[in-house]
């Protein structure tokens, strides 16, 4: 027996070699230094490195229809081969590519040429071998048997049973279902433990969360447990489940897997392992995802919402969201849904006979019924018809969706976001399309029909006449049909001269001064008066609207002109954040401007009454006002310098939002009857520096002017008190900066429990304001950046003293 021992010693030993090593309780196959994979050509499966179980595997996966591959895990056992790990999707590699583990101990990927294309995250200790486990995780091991890398560290849509996500990792969506380049959607958990979900732009640079977690100072980590439970692991030890702990099912019975599905849907999968696993099919089922419903999200006024721009969201059977073409579009791409759609006809001009010819005959707007987009009203109406929403949009060159429900009519320009189709959507979306033999848009309306029929009776008739005629019976008909049509053209052409103009594309009436007298009851009642004229309450028919008129102060004759092109430029001009004009009177010496009333007055009234407005009424306001400048310098299509930009310029609607109101009267009016003149240097009113010097006047102007209305919107009371107590209050701008500077603009809002509450972001504001209001308008920043800080879409730096620079030069 003795002498046989060292043999079996040494058999027992061989035995072992060839057992599984076990490392923390998991089997797996070592995979030794030197060790490689290379892609396999055409006619060749990928070489792989496979988990005990042989369930996954690691290596090259084949792309679906090409010899392309992909460093992946994937379940192996499964036909579907579903991918749950890679590395390489922006760049799939050809036949001939490889990965090595070098005798270094690095993992490299090379392409089929040797260059080196990835490398797993740099090592500490010695690489001893590395190994697929059956959990889906590829780990490298130390030689003193730690495990110094892993997969489960480095996700890339995925996560499975036994793994967790620890900030600040983050799971990226992939472009397709076969598409592995990187998509349009990540989820992360912040440091501060929200875990979101949002979306990527131009760039990879991130909007905000379309999902989160609002678990802010608790979540430390989210794990995914061998019990297939998915959860937020919180500092106090207690859990936030994402998803109901009823509907768990055994890792033992089923594959799962939790994926960040290239629509932006976080979804937990599973399929089931064996014959046994009750009724489901053997394939992936869906058992919850996050958000239950994408579609139905509010998302922000940034982006493209659940799908791209000029498509719509709608759940199919399975209800998955899947994204849609509206009438008329079509995808950029179409292997890509989510990519956006375009019009697939030229779209309206916009000259001067643009909208002539909306309303004619070249556009139709088609209905689509429960579907909305939401964001990007650039105007609406109350109390109008479906069909004067139509019209409304077809005269319009900037329209080309009208949404219409409960007699309020909202117009959009391309390109359009946030699109969705739900039953639970009232109204319907009119969408512009061209008429005629259109393909896309070819089931006509019930109207339609009629038309078209009663057109046909009569031209049977005619024809049925012609025929039974004689020769010259024949001819005279004919001449008389053809007289007939052409004075009922005239006639048309005629009245619709006599009611209005087109201006821009845009329809806009052309009152007579007689028609304005009447409906202002003689111009009685004054609304306000101003340095460019008088404001009078008024009605007009057929809709009976309120109406505010406008009369400007006498213009010089050589304006004549300038005033009709005017018009044509403000008739353009259409943003949630402006008063629209709907018409104007030019007559002898008669200049007048007809605007949509506006219920609830100025701001200055709203600001300044007996009770202070809350303050998310006036951030409100702030965002609005600046979101209504930034159209006016950069987003219509002539820019337009208010030069009078003060809270008795600024309206505010039925629901409270601001409207800025006399924007395009600058250049009729001259500069000096759109200057507030003080007497008092430090004061300034609203009025910038630069009006009072050799100095260009620019967009800046109204950015000094915003400054100055955003500190009166944050404290509530006006920049000039010159009856203050208090000498160092008397002019609010200067009180605030002394304060910021001495950091006490606590004593601002210490009767404001609501600002005090939100005192970060008084601070913020005021900064803002601060910058606006520099005396330099070099350093001023444009609307576009002061939005963007508004916003807290970037950082706002420490501003100088407004007369810093002013201080520097002297």
């Amino acid at each position: 027996m003795a002498a046989s021992s060292p043999f079996l010693l040494l058999l027992l030993l061989s035995y072992l070699c060839f057992l599984p090593s076990v490392v923390y309780g998991q089997s797996y196959r070592n995979v030794s230094l030197t060790s490689s994979l290379t892609a396999g050509d055409k006619d060749s499966s990928p070489s792989s490195w496979a988990s005990p179980s042989g369930e996954f595997a690691f290596g090259f996966h084949r792309l679906p229809q090409l010899n392309l591959f992909l460093l992946a895990i994937w379940y192996e056992k499964l036909p579907e081969k579903t991918v749950v790990w890679y590395v390489n999707g922006n760049n799939p590699l050809q036949s001939g590519s490889k990965v090595e583990l070098t005798s270094r101990g690095e993992l490299v990927l090379t392409d089929h040429q040797g260059r080196e294309q990835w490398k797993q995250d740099s090592l500490s200790g010695n690489i001893s071998h590395a190994a697929m486990l059956d959990t889906g995780n590829f780990v490298m091991i130390s030689t003193n048997f730690r495990r110094v890398w892993q997969s489960f560290d480095e996700p890339s849509d995925t996560i499975l049973p036994t793994q967790r996500l620890d900030p600040p990792r983050v799971l990226s969506s992939r472009r397709g279902e076969a598409n592995f380049s990187k998509g349009r959607f990540e989820l992360g958990l912040q440091t501060d433990g929200n875990l979101v979900l949002y979306p990527l732009s131009f760039k990879e640079q991130v909007y905000p969360a379309y999902w989160e977690s609002n678990t802010v100072g608790t979540g430390v980590r989210l794990i995914f447990n061998e019990s297939g439970s998915v959860y937020l692991q919180q500092s106090n030890g207690s859990r936030f489940n994402l998803g109901s702990t009823t509907d768990t099912l055994s890792t033992g019975d089923f594959y799962q897997r939790m994926t960040l599905e290239f629509n932006g849907i976080f979804s937990l999968f599973v399929y089931p392992k064996t014959s046994k696993s009750g009724n489901w099919e053997k394939s992936w089922s869906i058992l919850r995802s996050i958000p239950p419903n994408m579609c139905m999200i509010r998302w922000q006024d940034t982006g493209p919402g659940a799908c791209g721009f000029n498509s719509y969201c709608e759940l199919d059977e399975q209800k998955k969201p899947k994204c849609l073409c509206p009438i008329g579009y079509t995808y950029f791409d179409p292997n890509d849904p989510l990519g956006g759609c375009k019009p697939t006809f030229p779209l309206q001009s916009c000259d001067f006979d643009g909208a002539k010819r909306g309303l004619q005959t070249e556009f139709v707007m088609r209905a689509m019924v429960g579907t909305d987009w939401s964001i990007g009203d650039f105007e609406y109406f109350d109390s109008v018809t479906e069909d004067e929403c139509r019209q409304a949009c077809l005269a319009d060159c900037l329209c080309y969706i009208a949404r219409y429900r409960d007699n309020t009519c909202w117009k959009k320009r391309l390109p359009f976001s946030n699109g969705r189709r739900d039953s639970s959507i009232l109204g319907k979306a009119l969408i512009k399309v061209p008429a005629g033999n259109f393909t896309p848009s070819s089931v006509p309306s019930l109207s339609d029909l009629g038309g078209k029929r009663n057109n046909r009776g009569t031209l049977l008739v005619l024809l049925s006449v012609f025929l039974g005629s004689s020769a010259f019976l024949n001819f005279l008909l004919l001449s008389l049909v053809l007289l007939g049509f052409s004075m009922i053209g005239k006639r048309k052409k005629k009245v619709a001269a006599s009611v209005s103009e087109v201006y821009g594309a845009v329809i806009i009436s052309n009152f007579s001064y007689k028609e304005l007298e009447k409906a202002t009851n003689g111009f009685k009642q004054v609304l306000g008066r101003g340095g460019s004229g008088t404001v009078y309450k008024g009605s007009v028919l057929p809709s009976s609207r309120f109406v505010a008129v406008k009369e400007l102060d006498k213009l010089p004759k050589d304006k004549d002109e300038e005033f009709k092109n005017e018009m044509q430029v403000i008739s353009r001009v259409h943003h949630k954040n402006l008063v629209p004009l709907l018409g104007f009177c030019d007559e002898e010496h008669h200049r007048l401007l007809v605007y949509e009333f506006m219920n609830n007055g100025s701001l200055s009234g709203f600001l300044f009454g007996d009770s202070k407005p809350s303050w998310n009424q006036r951030l409100r306001i702030m965002f609005g006002v600046a979101r209504g400048l930034l159209y006016l310098h950069e987003e219509c299509q002539t820019q337009i310098i208010h030069c009078d930009i003060k809270p008795e310029n600024v309206l505010l609607d039925e629901t409270f939002t601001p409207r800025i109101a006399d924007f395009g009267l600058a250049k009729l009016l001259g500069a000096e009857q759109t200057r507030t003149t003080t007497g008092i240097r430090g004061t300034k009113g609203y009025v910038a520096p630069e009006w009072f010097k050799s100095m260009p006047i620019t967009t800046k102007v109204d950015v000094y002017s915003f400054g100055i209305l955003l500190l009166e919107i944050i404290f509530c009371r006006k920049n000039v008190v010159m009856n203050s107590d208090e000498e160092e209050k008397a002019i609010l701008s200067d009180w605030v900066c002394d304060c910021y500077n001495e950091g006490r603009l606590d004593v601002l809002v210490e009767d404001d429990e609501e600002a005090v509450n939100d005192f970060k972001k008084v601070e913020r504001l005021v900064k803002v304001a601060i910058w606006c209001i520099q005396d330099e308008p070099s350093l001023r920043p444009s609307m576009k950046k002061v939005t963007q800080m508004l916003e807290g879409a970037v950082e706002v730096s420490h501003p100088p003293h407004p007369y810093s620079y002013i201080s520097s030069i002297d």
